[in-house]
């Protein structure tokens, strides 16, 4: 299992729990190493299993996935977190993603996709559903204060650790963001190392929705 990427699964319902749980667990590459039906279990999870990714339901009856990945993200060395939902749950799937998930997929999605997301994202890439995301833009973007905010935020980056976010919100890995900027990979991380830092954000998908609301992608 050292090899695999380990997934805890969270939702309050038994059957999309089981059937997340057999669809992944034969998956190459992936092995699920727990259930939990509320937020409320997923600590103990997460101490017993150390899961490198957890698939967060929104809505559950004593806490929910929004308070749940912010209490995760918030622990030394947490794990990553995806979000599942639905598409009426725009609203609180932004702020799951400014609470810290790495990314977030409606129920509907085809199992191949489901597994490339935990892939990627286990490996740092943020994973965003395009309709939806252009959604939540809109609805960002309507705020003219976050426009502000945002670039007075960007403004604290150096022009190459500038290009590098905006390569981030285009959806580049760090591969693609060497290759367009001509940098190595190794560079590619230190520059996002010094991005989180400054902007005091915790993943690149913080980073992707801080360059959205500043309307720069």
């Amino acid at each position: 299992m050292s090899d695999r990427v380990r997934v805890l699964v969270v939702d309050d319902d038994s059957m999309v729990r089981g059937a997340l749980t057999m669809m992944l667990d034969g998956a190459e590459g992936i092995a699920i190493v727990g259930e939990a039906a509320d937020g409320d279990e997923v600590p103990a999870l997460v101490d017993a299993h150390a899961p490198h990714v957890v698939l967060m339901d929104l809505r559950m009856p004593r806490v929910d996935g929004i308070v749940a990945t912010r209490r995760l993200r918030a622990r030394p060395r947490p794990p990553e977190v995806i979000v599942l939902t639905t598409f009426d749950s725009d609203e609180n799937v932004l702020r799951a993603l400014r609470a810290g998930a790495g990314g977030f997929l409606l129920k509907d999605t085809p199992p191949p996709r489901i597994v490339e997301a935990i892939l990627r994202v286990a490996a740092g890439d943020p994973i965003l559903s395009p309709g939806i995301t252009r959604r939540l833009m809109d609805r960002v973007t309507a705020d003219s204060g976050a426009l502000d905010r945002a670039r007075a935020a960007l403004g604290a980056l150096s022009p190459r650790e500038h290009e590098v976010a905006i390569e981030v919100a285009r959806g580049s890995s760090n591969a693609e963001i060497a290759t367009a900027l001509g940098m190595t990979v190794a560079s590619v991380k230190a520059h996002m190392t010094h991005v989180f830092t400054k902007l005091a954000l915790d993943n690149r998908t913080q980073v992707a929705l801080l360059v959205h609301d500043a309307d720069l992608v």
